[in-house]
C-alpha cells in the first residue's frame, strides 16, 4: 500500500479580539473564523481553510516563497 504524502502550505493569518470573541482571518484564501480563545480561533480557522481547499483547491492561491511579514499602519481619523 502506498502512502499519500500531503502538501503543506503556510497561510498568513491575523487574530483580533473583537468583543467577547477572538476573530481569526486568513489573508489568502479569504477565510474567517472565531473562537473564545486565540488558540480556538486559530484551530477553527485551520478547519475552515481545510474546507475551503476541499471546495476550491489550491490552483488560484499564490505560492509563498518566504514567510509573510506582519506589520501595521497608523491612519489619522477625523
Amino acid at each position: 500500500m502506498a502512502l499519500k504524502i500531503r502538501d503543506h502550505r503556510i497561510f498568513a493569518a491575523v487574530v483580533a479580539h473583537e468583543g467577547r470573541w477572538y476573530v481569526a482571518r486568513s489573508v489568502n484564501p479569504p477565510v474567517t473564523s472565531q473562537g473564545r480563545t486565540q488558540r480556538e480561533a486559530l484551530d477553527n480557522l485551520t478547519e475552515a481553510i481545510h474546507l475551503y481547499l476541499e471546495s476550491f483547491g489550491t490552483g488560484d492561491l499564490p505560492e509563498m516563497t518566504e514567510p509573510p511579514v506582519l506589520t501595521h499602519v497608523e491612519v489619522s481619523v477625523a
